[in-house]
């Protein structure tokens, strides 16, 4: 019996759970995946909006405002990648100069500081390859990029470190009212709680009707990404948008916080809650349209593509509280872009409608730091010769594209929540995130799991699942 159980481990999921920690509850995480970070979290475009595009007055512009607010603070105290760059909204042609100029007003509305229509001259100087045809732009001086990865798994690992309990490979099926709660079936046994918060992402229509008469519906919106290699990481020095439309932001072209450039997404409406596969009329469109605002885009240079669903709810507008007629069961449902920057302050909400249900009173023994994993590259040469003496694990490159060493791989698997499979592995070091796509390091990197996992190189996955990579050994058979 938990006071409360999240459903879902996704950056929503996760943020409540680490605000849930800070009281004298019993809190359990329930993930029909391997690992955190496995959904809408791991696949988007790693932005950390400003706020000047969410309707005034809405939920989502509210939220995105704080959680931008949040953000520098947090990546301090719980040690992940965040960069506030500061993001463009570039107009090209005069007569959309009004939508510009609605786009600040709205942005001004919302509380969005650091606002301001920069003109032509000014924007080309900005951004030397902004396109020939911008009249003007949008800065947002407040705007950011962060590691979706890092972010997410902070979350979670700091919850953990708390006292909240995470169950992998489970998957919800079925929910009901009980005298003292909530009854959770799984397909990994009964779940019981007070409280339920649903935080499932595309799935979280599936699971709020599973409790209430007044149903909703997810529509995953696919959007599909090119990512280019660090050679191209200076092509632009901030997050450059088109002017919204019908389907949100467009095309966008930024650095990441790793020094890469992403391009992308598409919005392709799909009933299909898996569908994260590319198309080939998804790919030329994200690079037929990135061209539109910056020039001279070097795609020779991409080195992988991928695609995430976003969790679009036709009313466009976070779904956050307590569901009527279903007592002590809270929705997080309808959290896509700008869910990423909201979440901060989503979990501070979520956390505080339970938090209200429950009664609840702090935990003097909560800690609200947390260190990520130790990278040798950031030391000194004196500090790193230390390391070496100590650690020689730290001394041994696995993955060359990005330097990933032993001794990282082995504080990733052996961390609170450590990974257990070959995306786990990436997610957490960025072994096999390079320009060889894993193609050198991925062996090397299942023989570690192997090892620290007690498991046989034929065991290990690449997501979990029947993932499995390897399905025989020649020389068994000789």
């Amino acid at each position: 019996m938990y006071d409360v159980i999240i459903i879902g481990a996704g950056v929503s999921g996760c943020a409540t759970a680490r605000e849930l920690s800070r009281y004298r509850i019993r809190i359990c995480v329930l993930e029909k995946a391997e690992d955190v970070c496995c959904g809408t979290s791991k696949a988007n475009s790693a932005i950390v909006h400003a706020g000047y595009d969410a309707p005034v007055g809405s939920l989502m512009a509210k939220l995105n405002v704080q959680g931008n607010q949040m953000m520098e603070r947090l990546s301090k105290e719980l040690d992940f990648a965040f960069r506030r760059i500061g993001s463009l909204v570039v107009c090209r042609d005069e007569e959309e100069r009004p939508s510009l100029q609605a786009l600040y007003d709205r942005g001004i509305a919302n509380g969005v500081e650091g606002l301001r229509i920069v003109e032509k001259e000014e924007l080309r100087r900005m951004e030397p390859n902004i396109s020939e045809d911008a009249v003007a732009a949008l800065y947002a001086s407040t705007a950011g990029i962060v590691c979706p990865f890092g972010m997410n798994i902070a979350f979670a690992e700091n919850a953990a470190a708390n006292g909240v309990e995470f169950r992998f490979d489970t998957e919800v099926q079925g929910i009901r009212k009980t005298e003292r709660g909530w009854l959770i079936e799984t397909d990994q046994g009964q779940y019981e709680a007070k409280c339920v918060v649903n935080a499932a992402g595309v799935y979280a229509d599936t699971i709020h009707n599973m409790v209430s008469e007044q149903k909703i519906k997810i529509m995953p919106r696919r959007g599909d990404y090119c990512l280019l290699d660090k050679s191209a990481g200076a092509h632009v020095s901030r997050v450059i948008f088109a002017l919204p439309g019908k389907y949100g932001k467009g095309v966008l072209v930024t650095p990441t916080v790793h020094g890469n450039l992403l391009i992308g997404p598409t919005a392709i409406d799909t009933e299909d809650k898996e569908g994260v596969n590319t198309t080939r009329a998804g790919l030329d469109q994200v690079l037929r349209k990135a061209g539109d605002n910056v020039k001279d885009l070097p795609m020779r240079s991409v080195i992988t593509s991928f695609a995430g669903l976003r969790a679009h709810e036709e009313h466009h507008e976070f779904m956050i509280g307590e569901v009527e007629g279903a007592e002590g069961f809270v929705d997080c449902a309808g959290i896509e872009s700008p869910g990423l920057t909201a979440s901060p302050a989503i979990g501070v909400m979520a956390a505080g409608i339970v938090r209200e249900i429950l009664q609840s009173e702090e935990d003097p023994q909560f800690v609200g730091t947390r260190k990520g994993i130790l990278n040798p590259q950031e030391l000194s040469r004196e500090e790193r010769m230390r390391l070496l003496e100590e650690k020689p694990a730290y001394g041994n490159i696995i993955c060359r594209c990005e330097m990933v060493t032993e001794g990282e791989i082995i504080d990733a698997i052996r961390r609170p929540l450590g990974a257990r499979s070959l995306d786990g592995v990436k997610r957490r070091t960025r072994a096999g995130m390079g320009r060889c796509q894993a193609g050198f390091c991925s062996p090397r990197v299942m023989e570690i799991l192997a090892r620290e996992c007690g498991k046989t190189i034929g065991e290990i996955t690449k997501a979990g699942g029947a993932s499995k990579i390897v399905v025989g050994v020649n020389k068994d058979a000789l």
